[in-house]
């Protein structure tokens, strides 16, 4: 009975959704239904408390969304590899922003040693990025601030590794304009922090990532 009026309230405010678009006048809704054409493709966590849209300020139909723990992006990854593909491919993004969050509860279960199930196993890529910068993190004291510190290494990791994915290489090849960037997000202010980790092509990177 508790999860049917879980539903419920779900239902109830999908009402009030329908009667925003019903009584909207811009006639944006109806050109939703037809197709969309974002310029922002969001890879951010899925905690509930980062939804892209709103802090972004954008509204329904200007952002493609991928979202998963602790805003990862892993080679292997078909989900986030399908998205990217589309997002370029497709919808010919012109930016690409990674968004972690302070106070993430996947770096910071990355740091404990504590055992938390088969997420365990995505944990460990969070772990290879502590590696790199284990000195560093490893001469924080303060068990937030190294959590936070490496929420901010790991962002630099993920865009890193978008930008060396075959599907923004060929991007870059065919002089696509696109852009890819780093962000953190203070939940408690609601801003977007840019940690001044862009890239537009290849010069930063190692010629051995760049495709002939």
């Amino acid at each position: 009975m508790e999860n049917k009026e879980g539903l419920q309230k779900i239902l109830e405010g999908n009402k009030d959704w329908m009667n925003f678009v019903r009584n909207d006048k811009t006639s944006r809704f109806e050109q939703l239904a037809k197709g969309q054409n974002p310029e922002i493709l969001w890879i951010g966590c899925a905690d509930s408390r980062v939804p892209a849209n709103e802090i972004t300020g954008k509204k329904p139909g200007e952002v493609f969304v991928h979202r998963n723990i602790a805003n990862m992006c892993i080679h292997s990854d078909m989900s986030m590899l399908s998205v990217l593909d589309y997002a370029v491919n497709i919808l010919k993004v012109k930016h690409i922003i990674v968004a972690g969050h302070y106070g993430c509860g996947g770096v910071a279960a990355s740091l404990s040693g504590k055992q938390f199930g088969i997420i365990d196993n995505w944990l460990s890529h969070i772990k290879d990025v502590y590696r790199l910068y284990a000195k560093e993190i490893d001469a924080i004291d303060d068990i937030e601030k190294k959590a936070d510190r490496l929420v901010e290494l790991n962002v630099k990791e993920q865009v890193f590794n978008l930008c060396t994915t075959s599907i923004v290489q060929n991007a870059w090849k065919n002089n696509q304009d696109l852009a890819i960037h780093g962000t953190v997000i203070h939940i408690g202010t609601g801003e977007l922090v840019d940690l001044n980790n862009t890239f537009t092509s290849n010069e930063a990177l190692g010629k051995v990532f760049a495709f002939k």
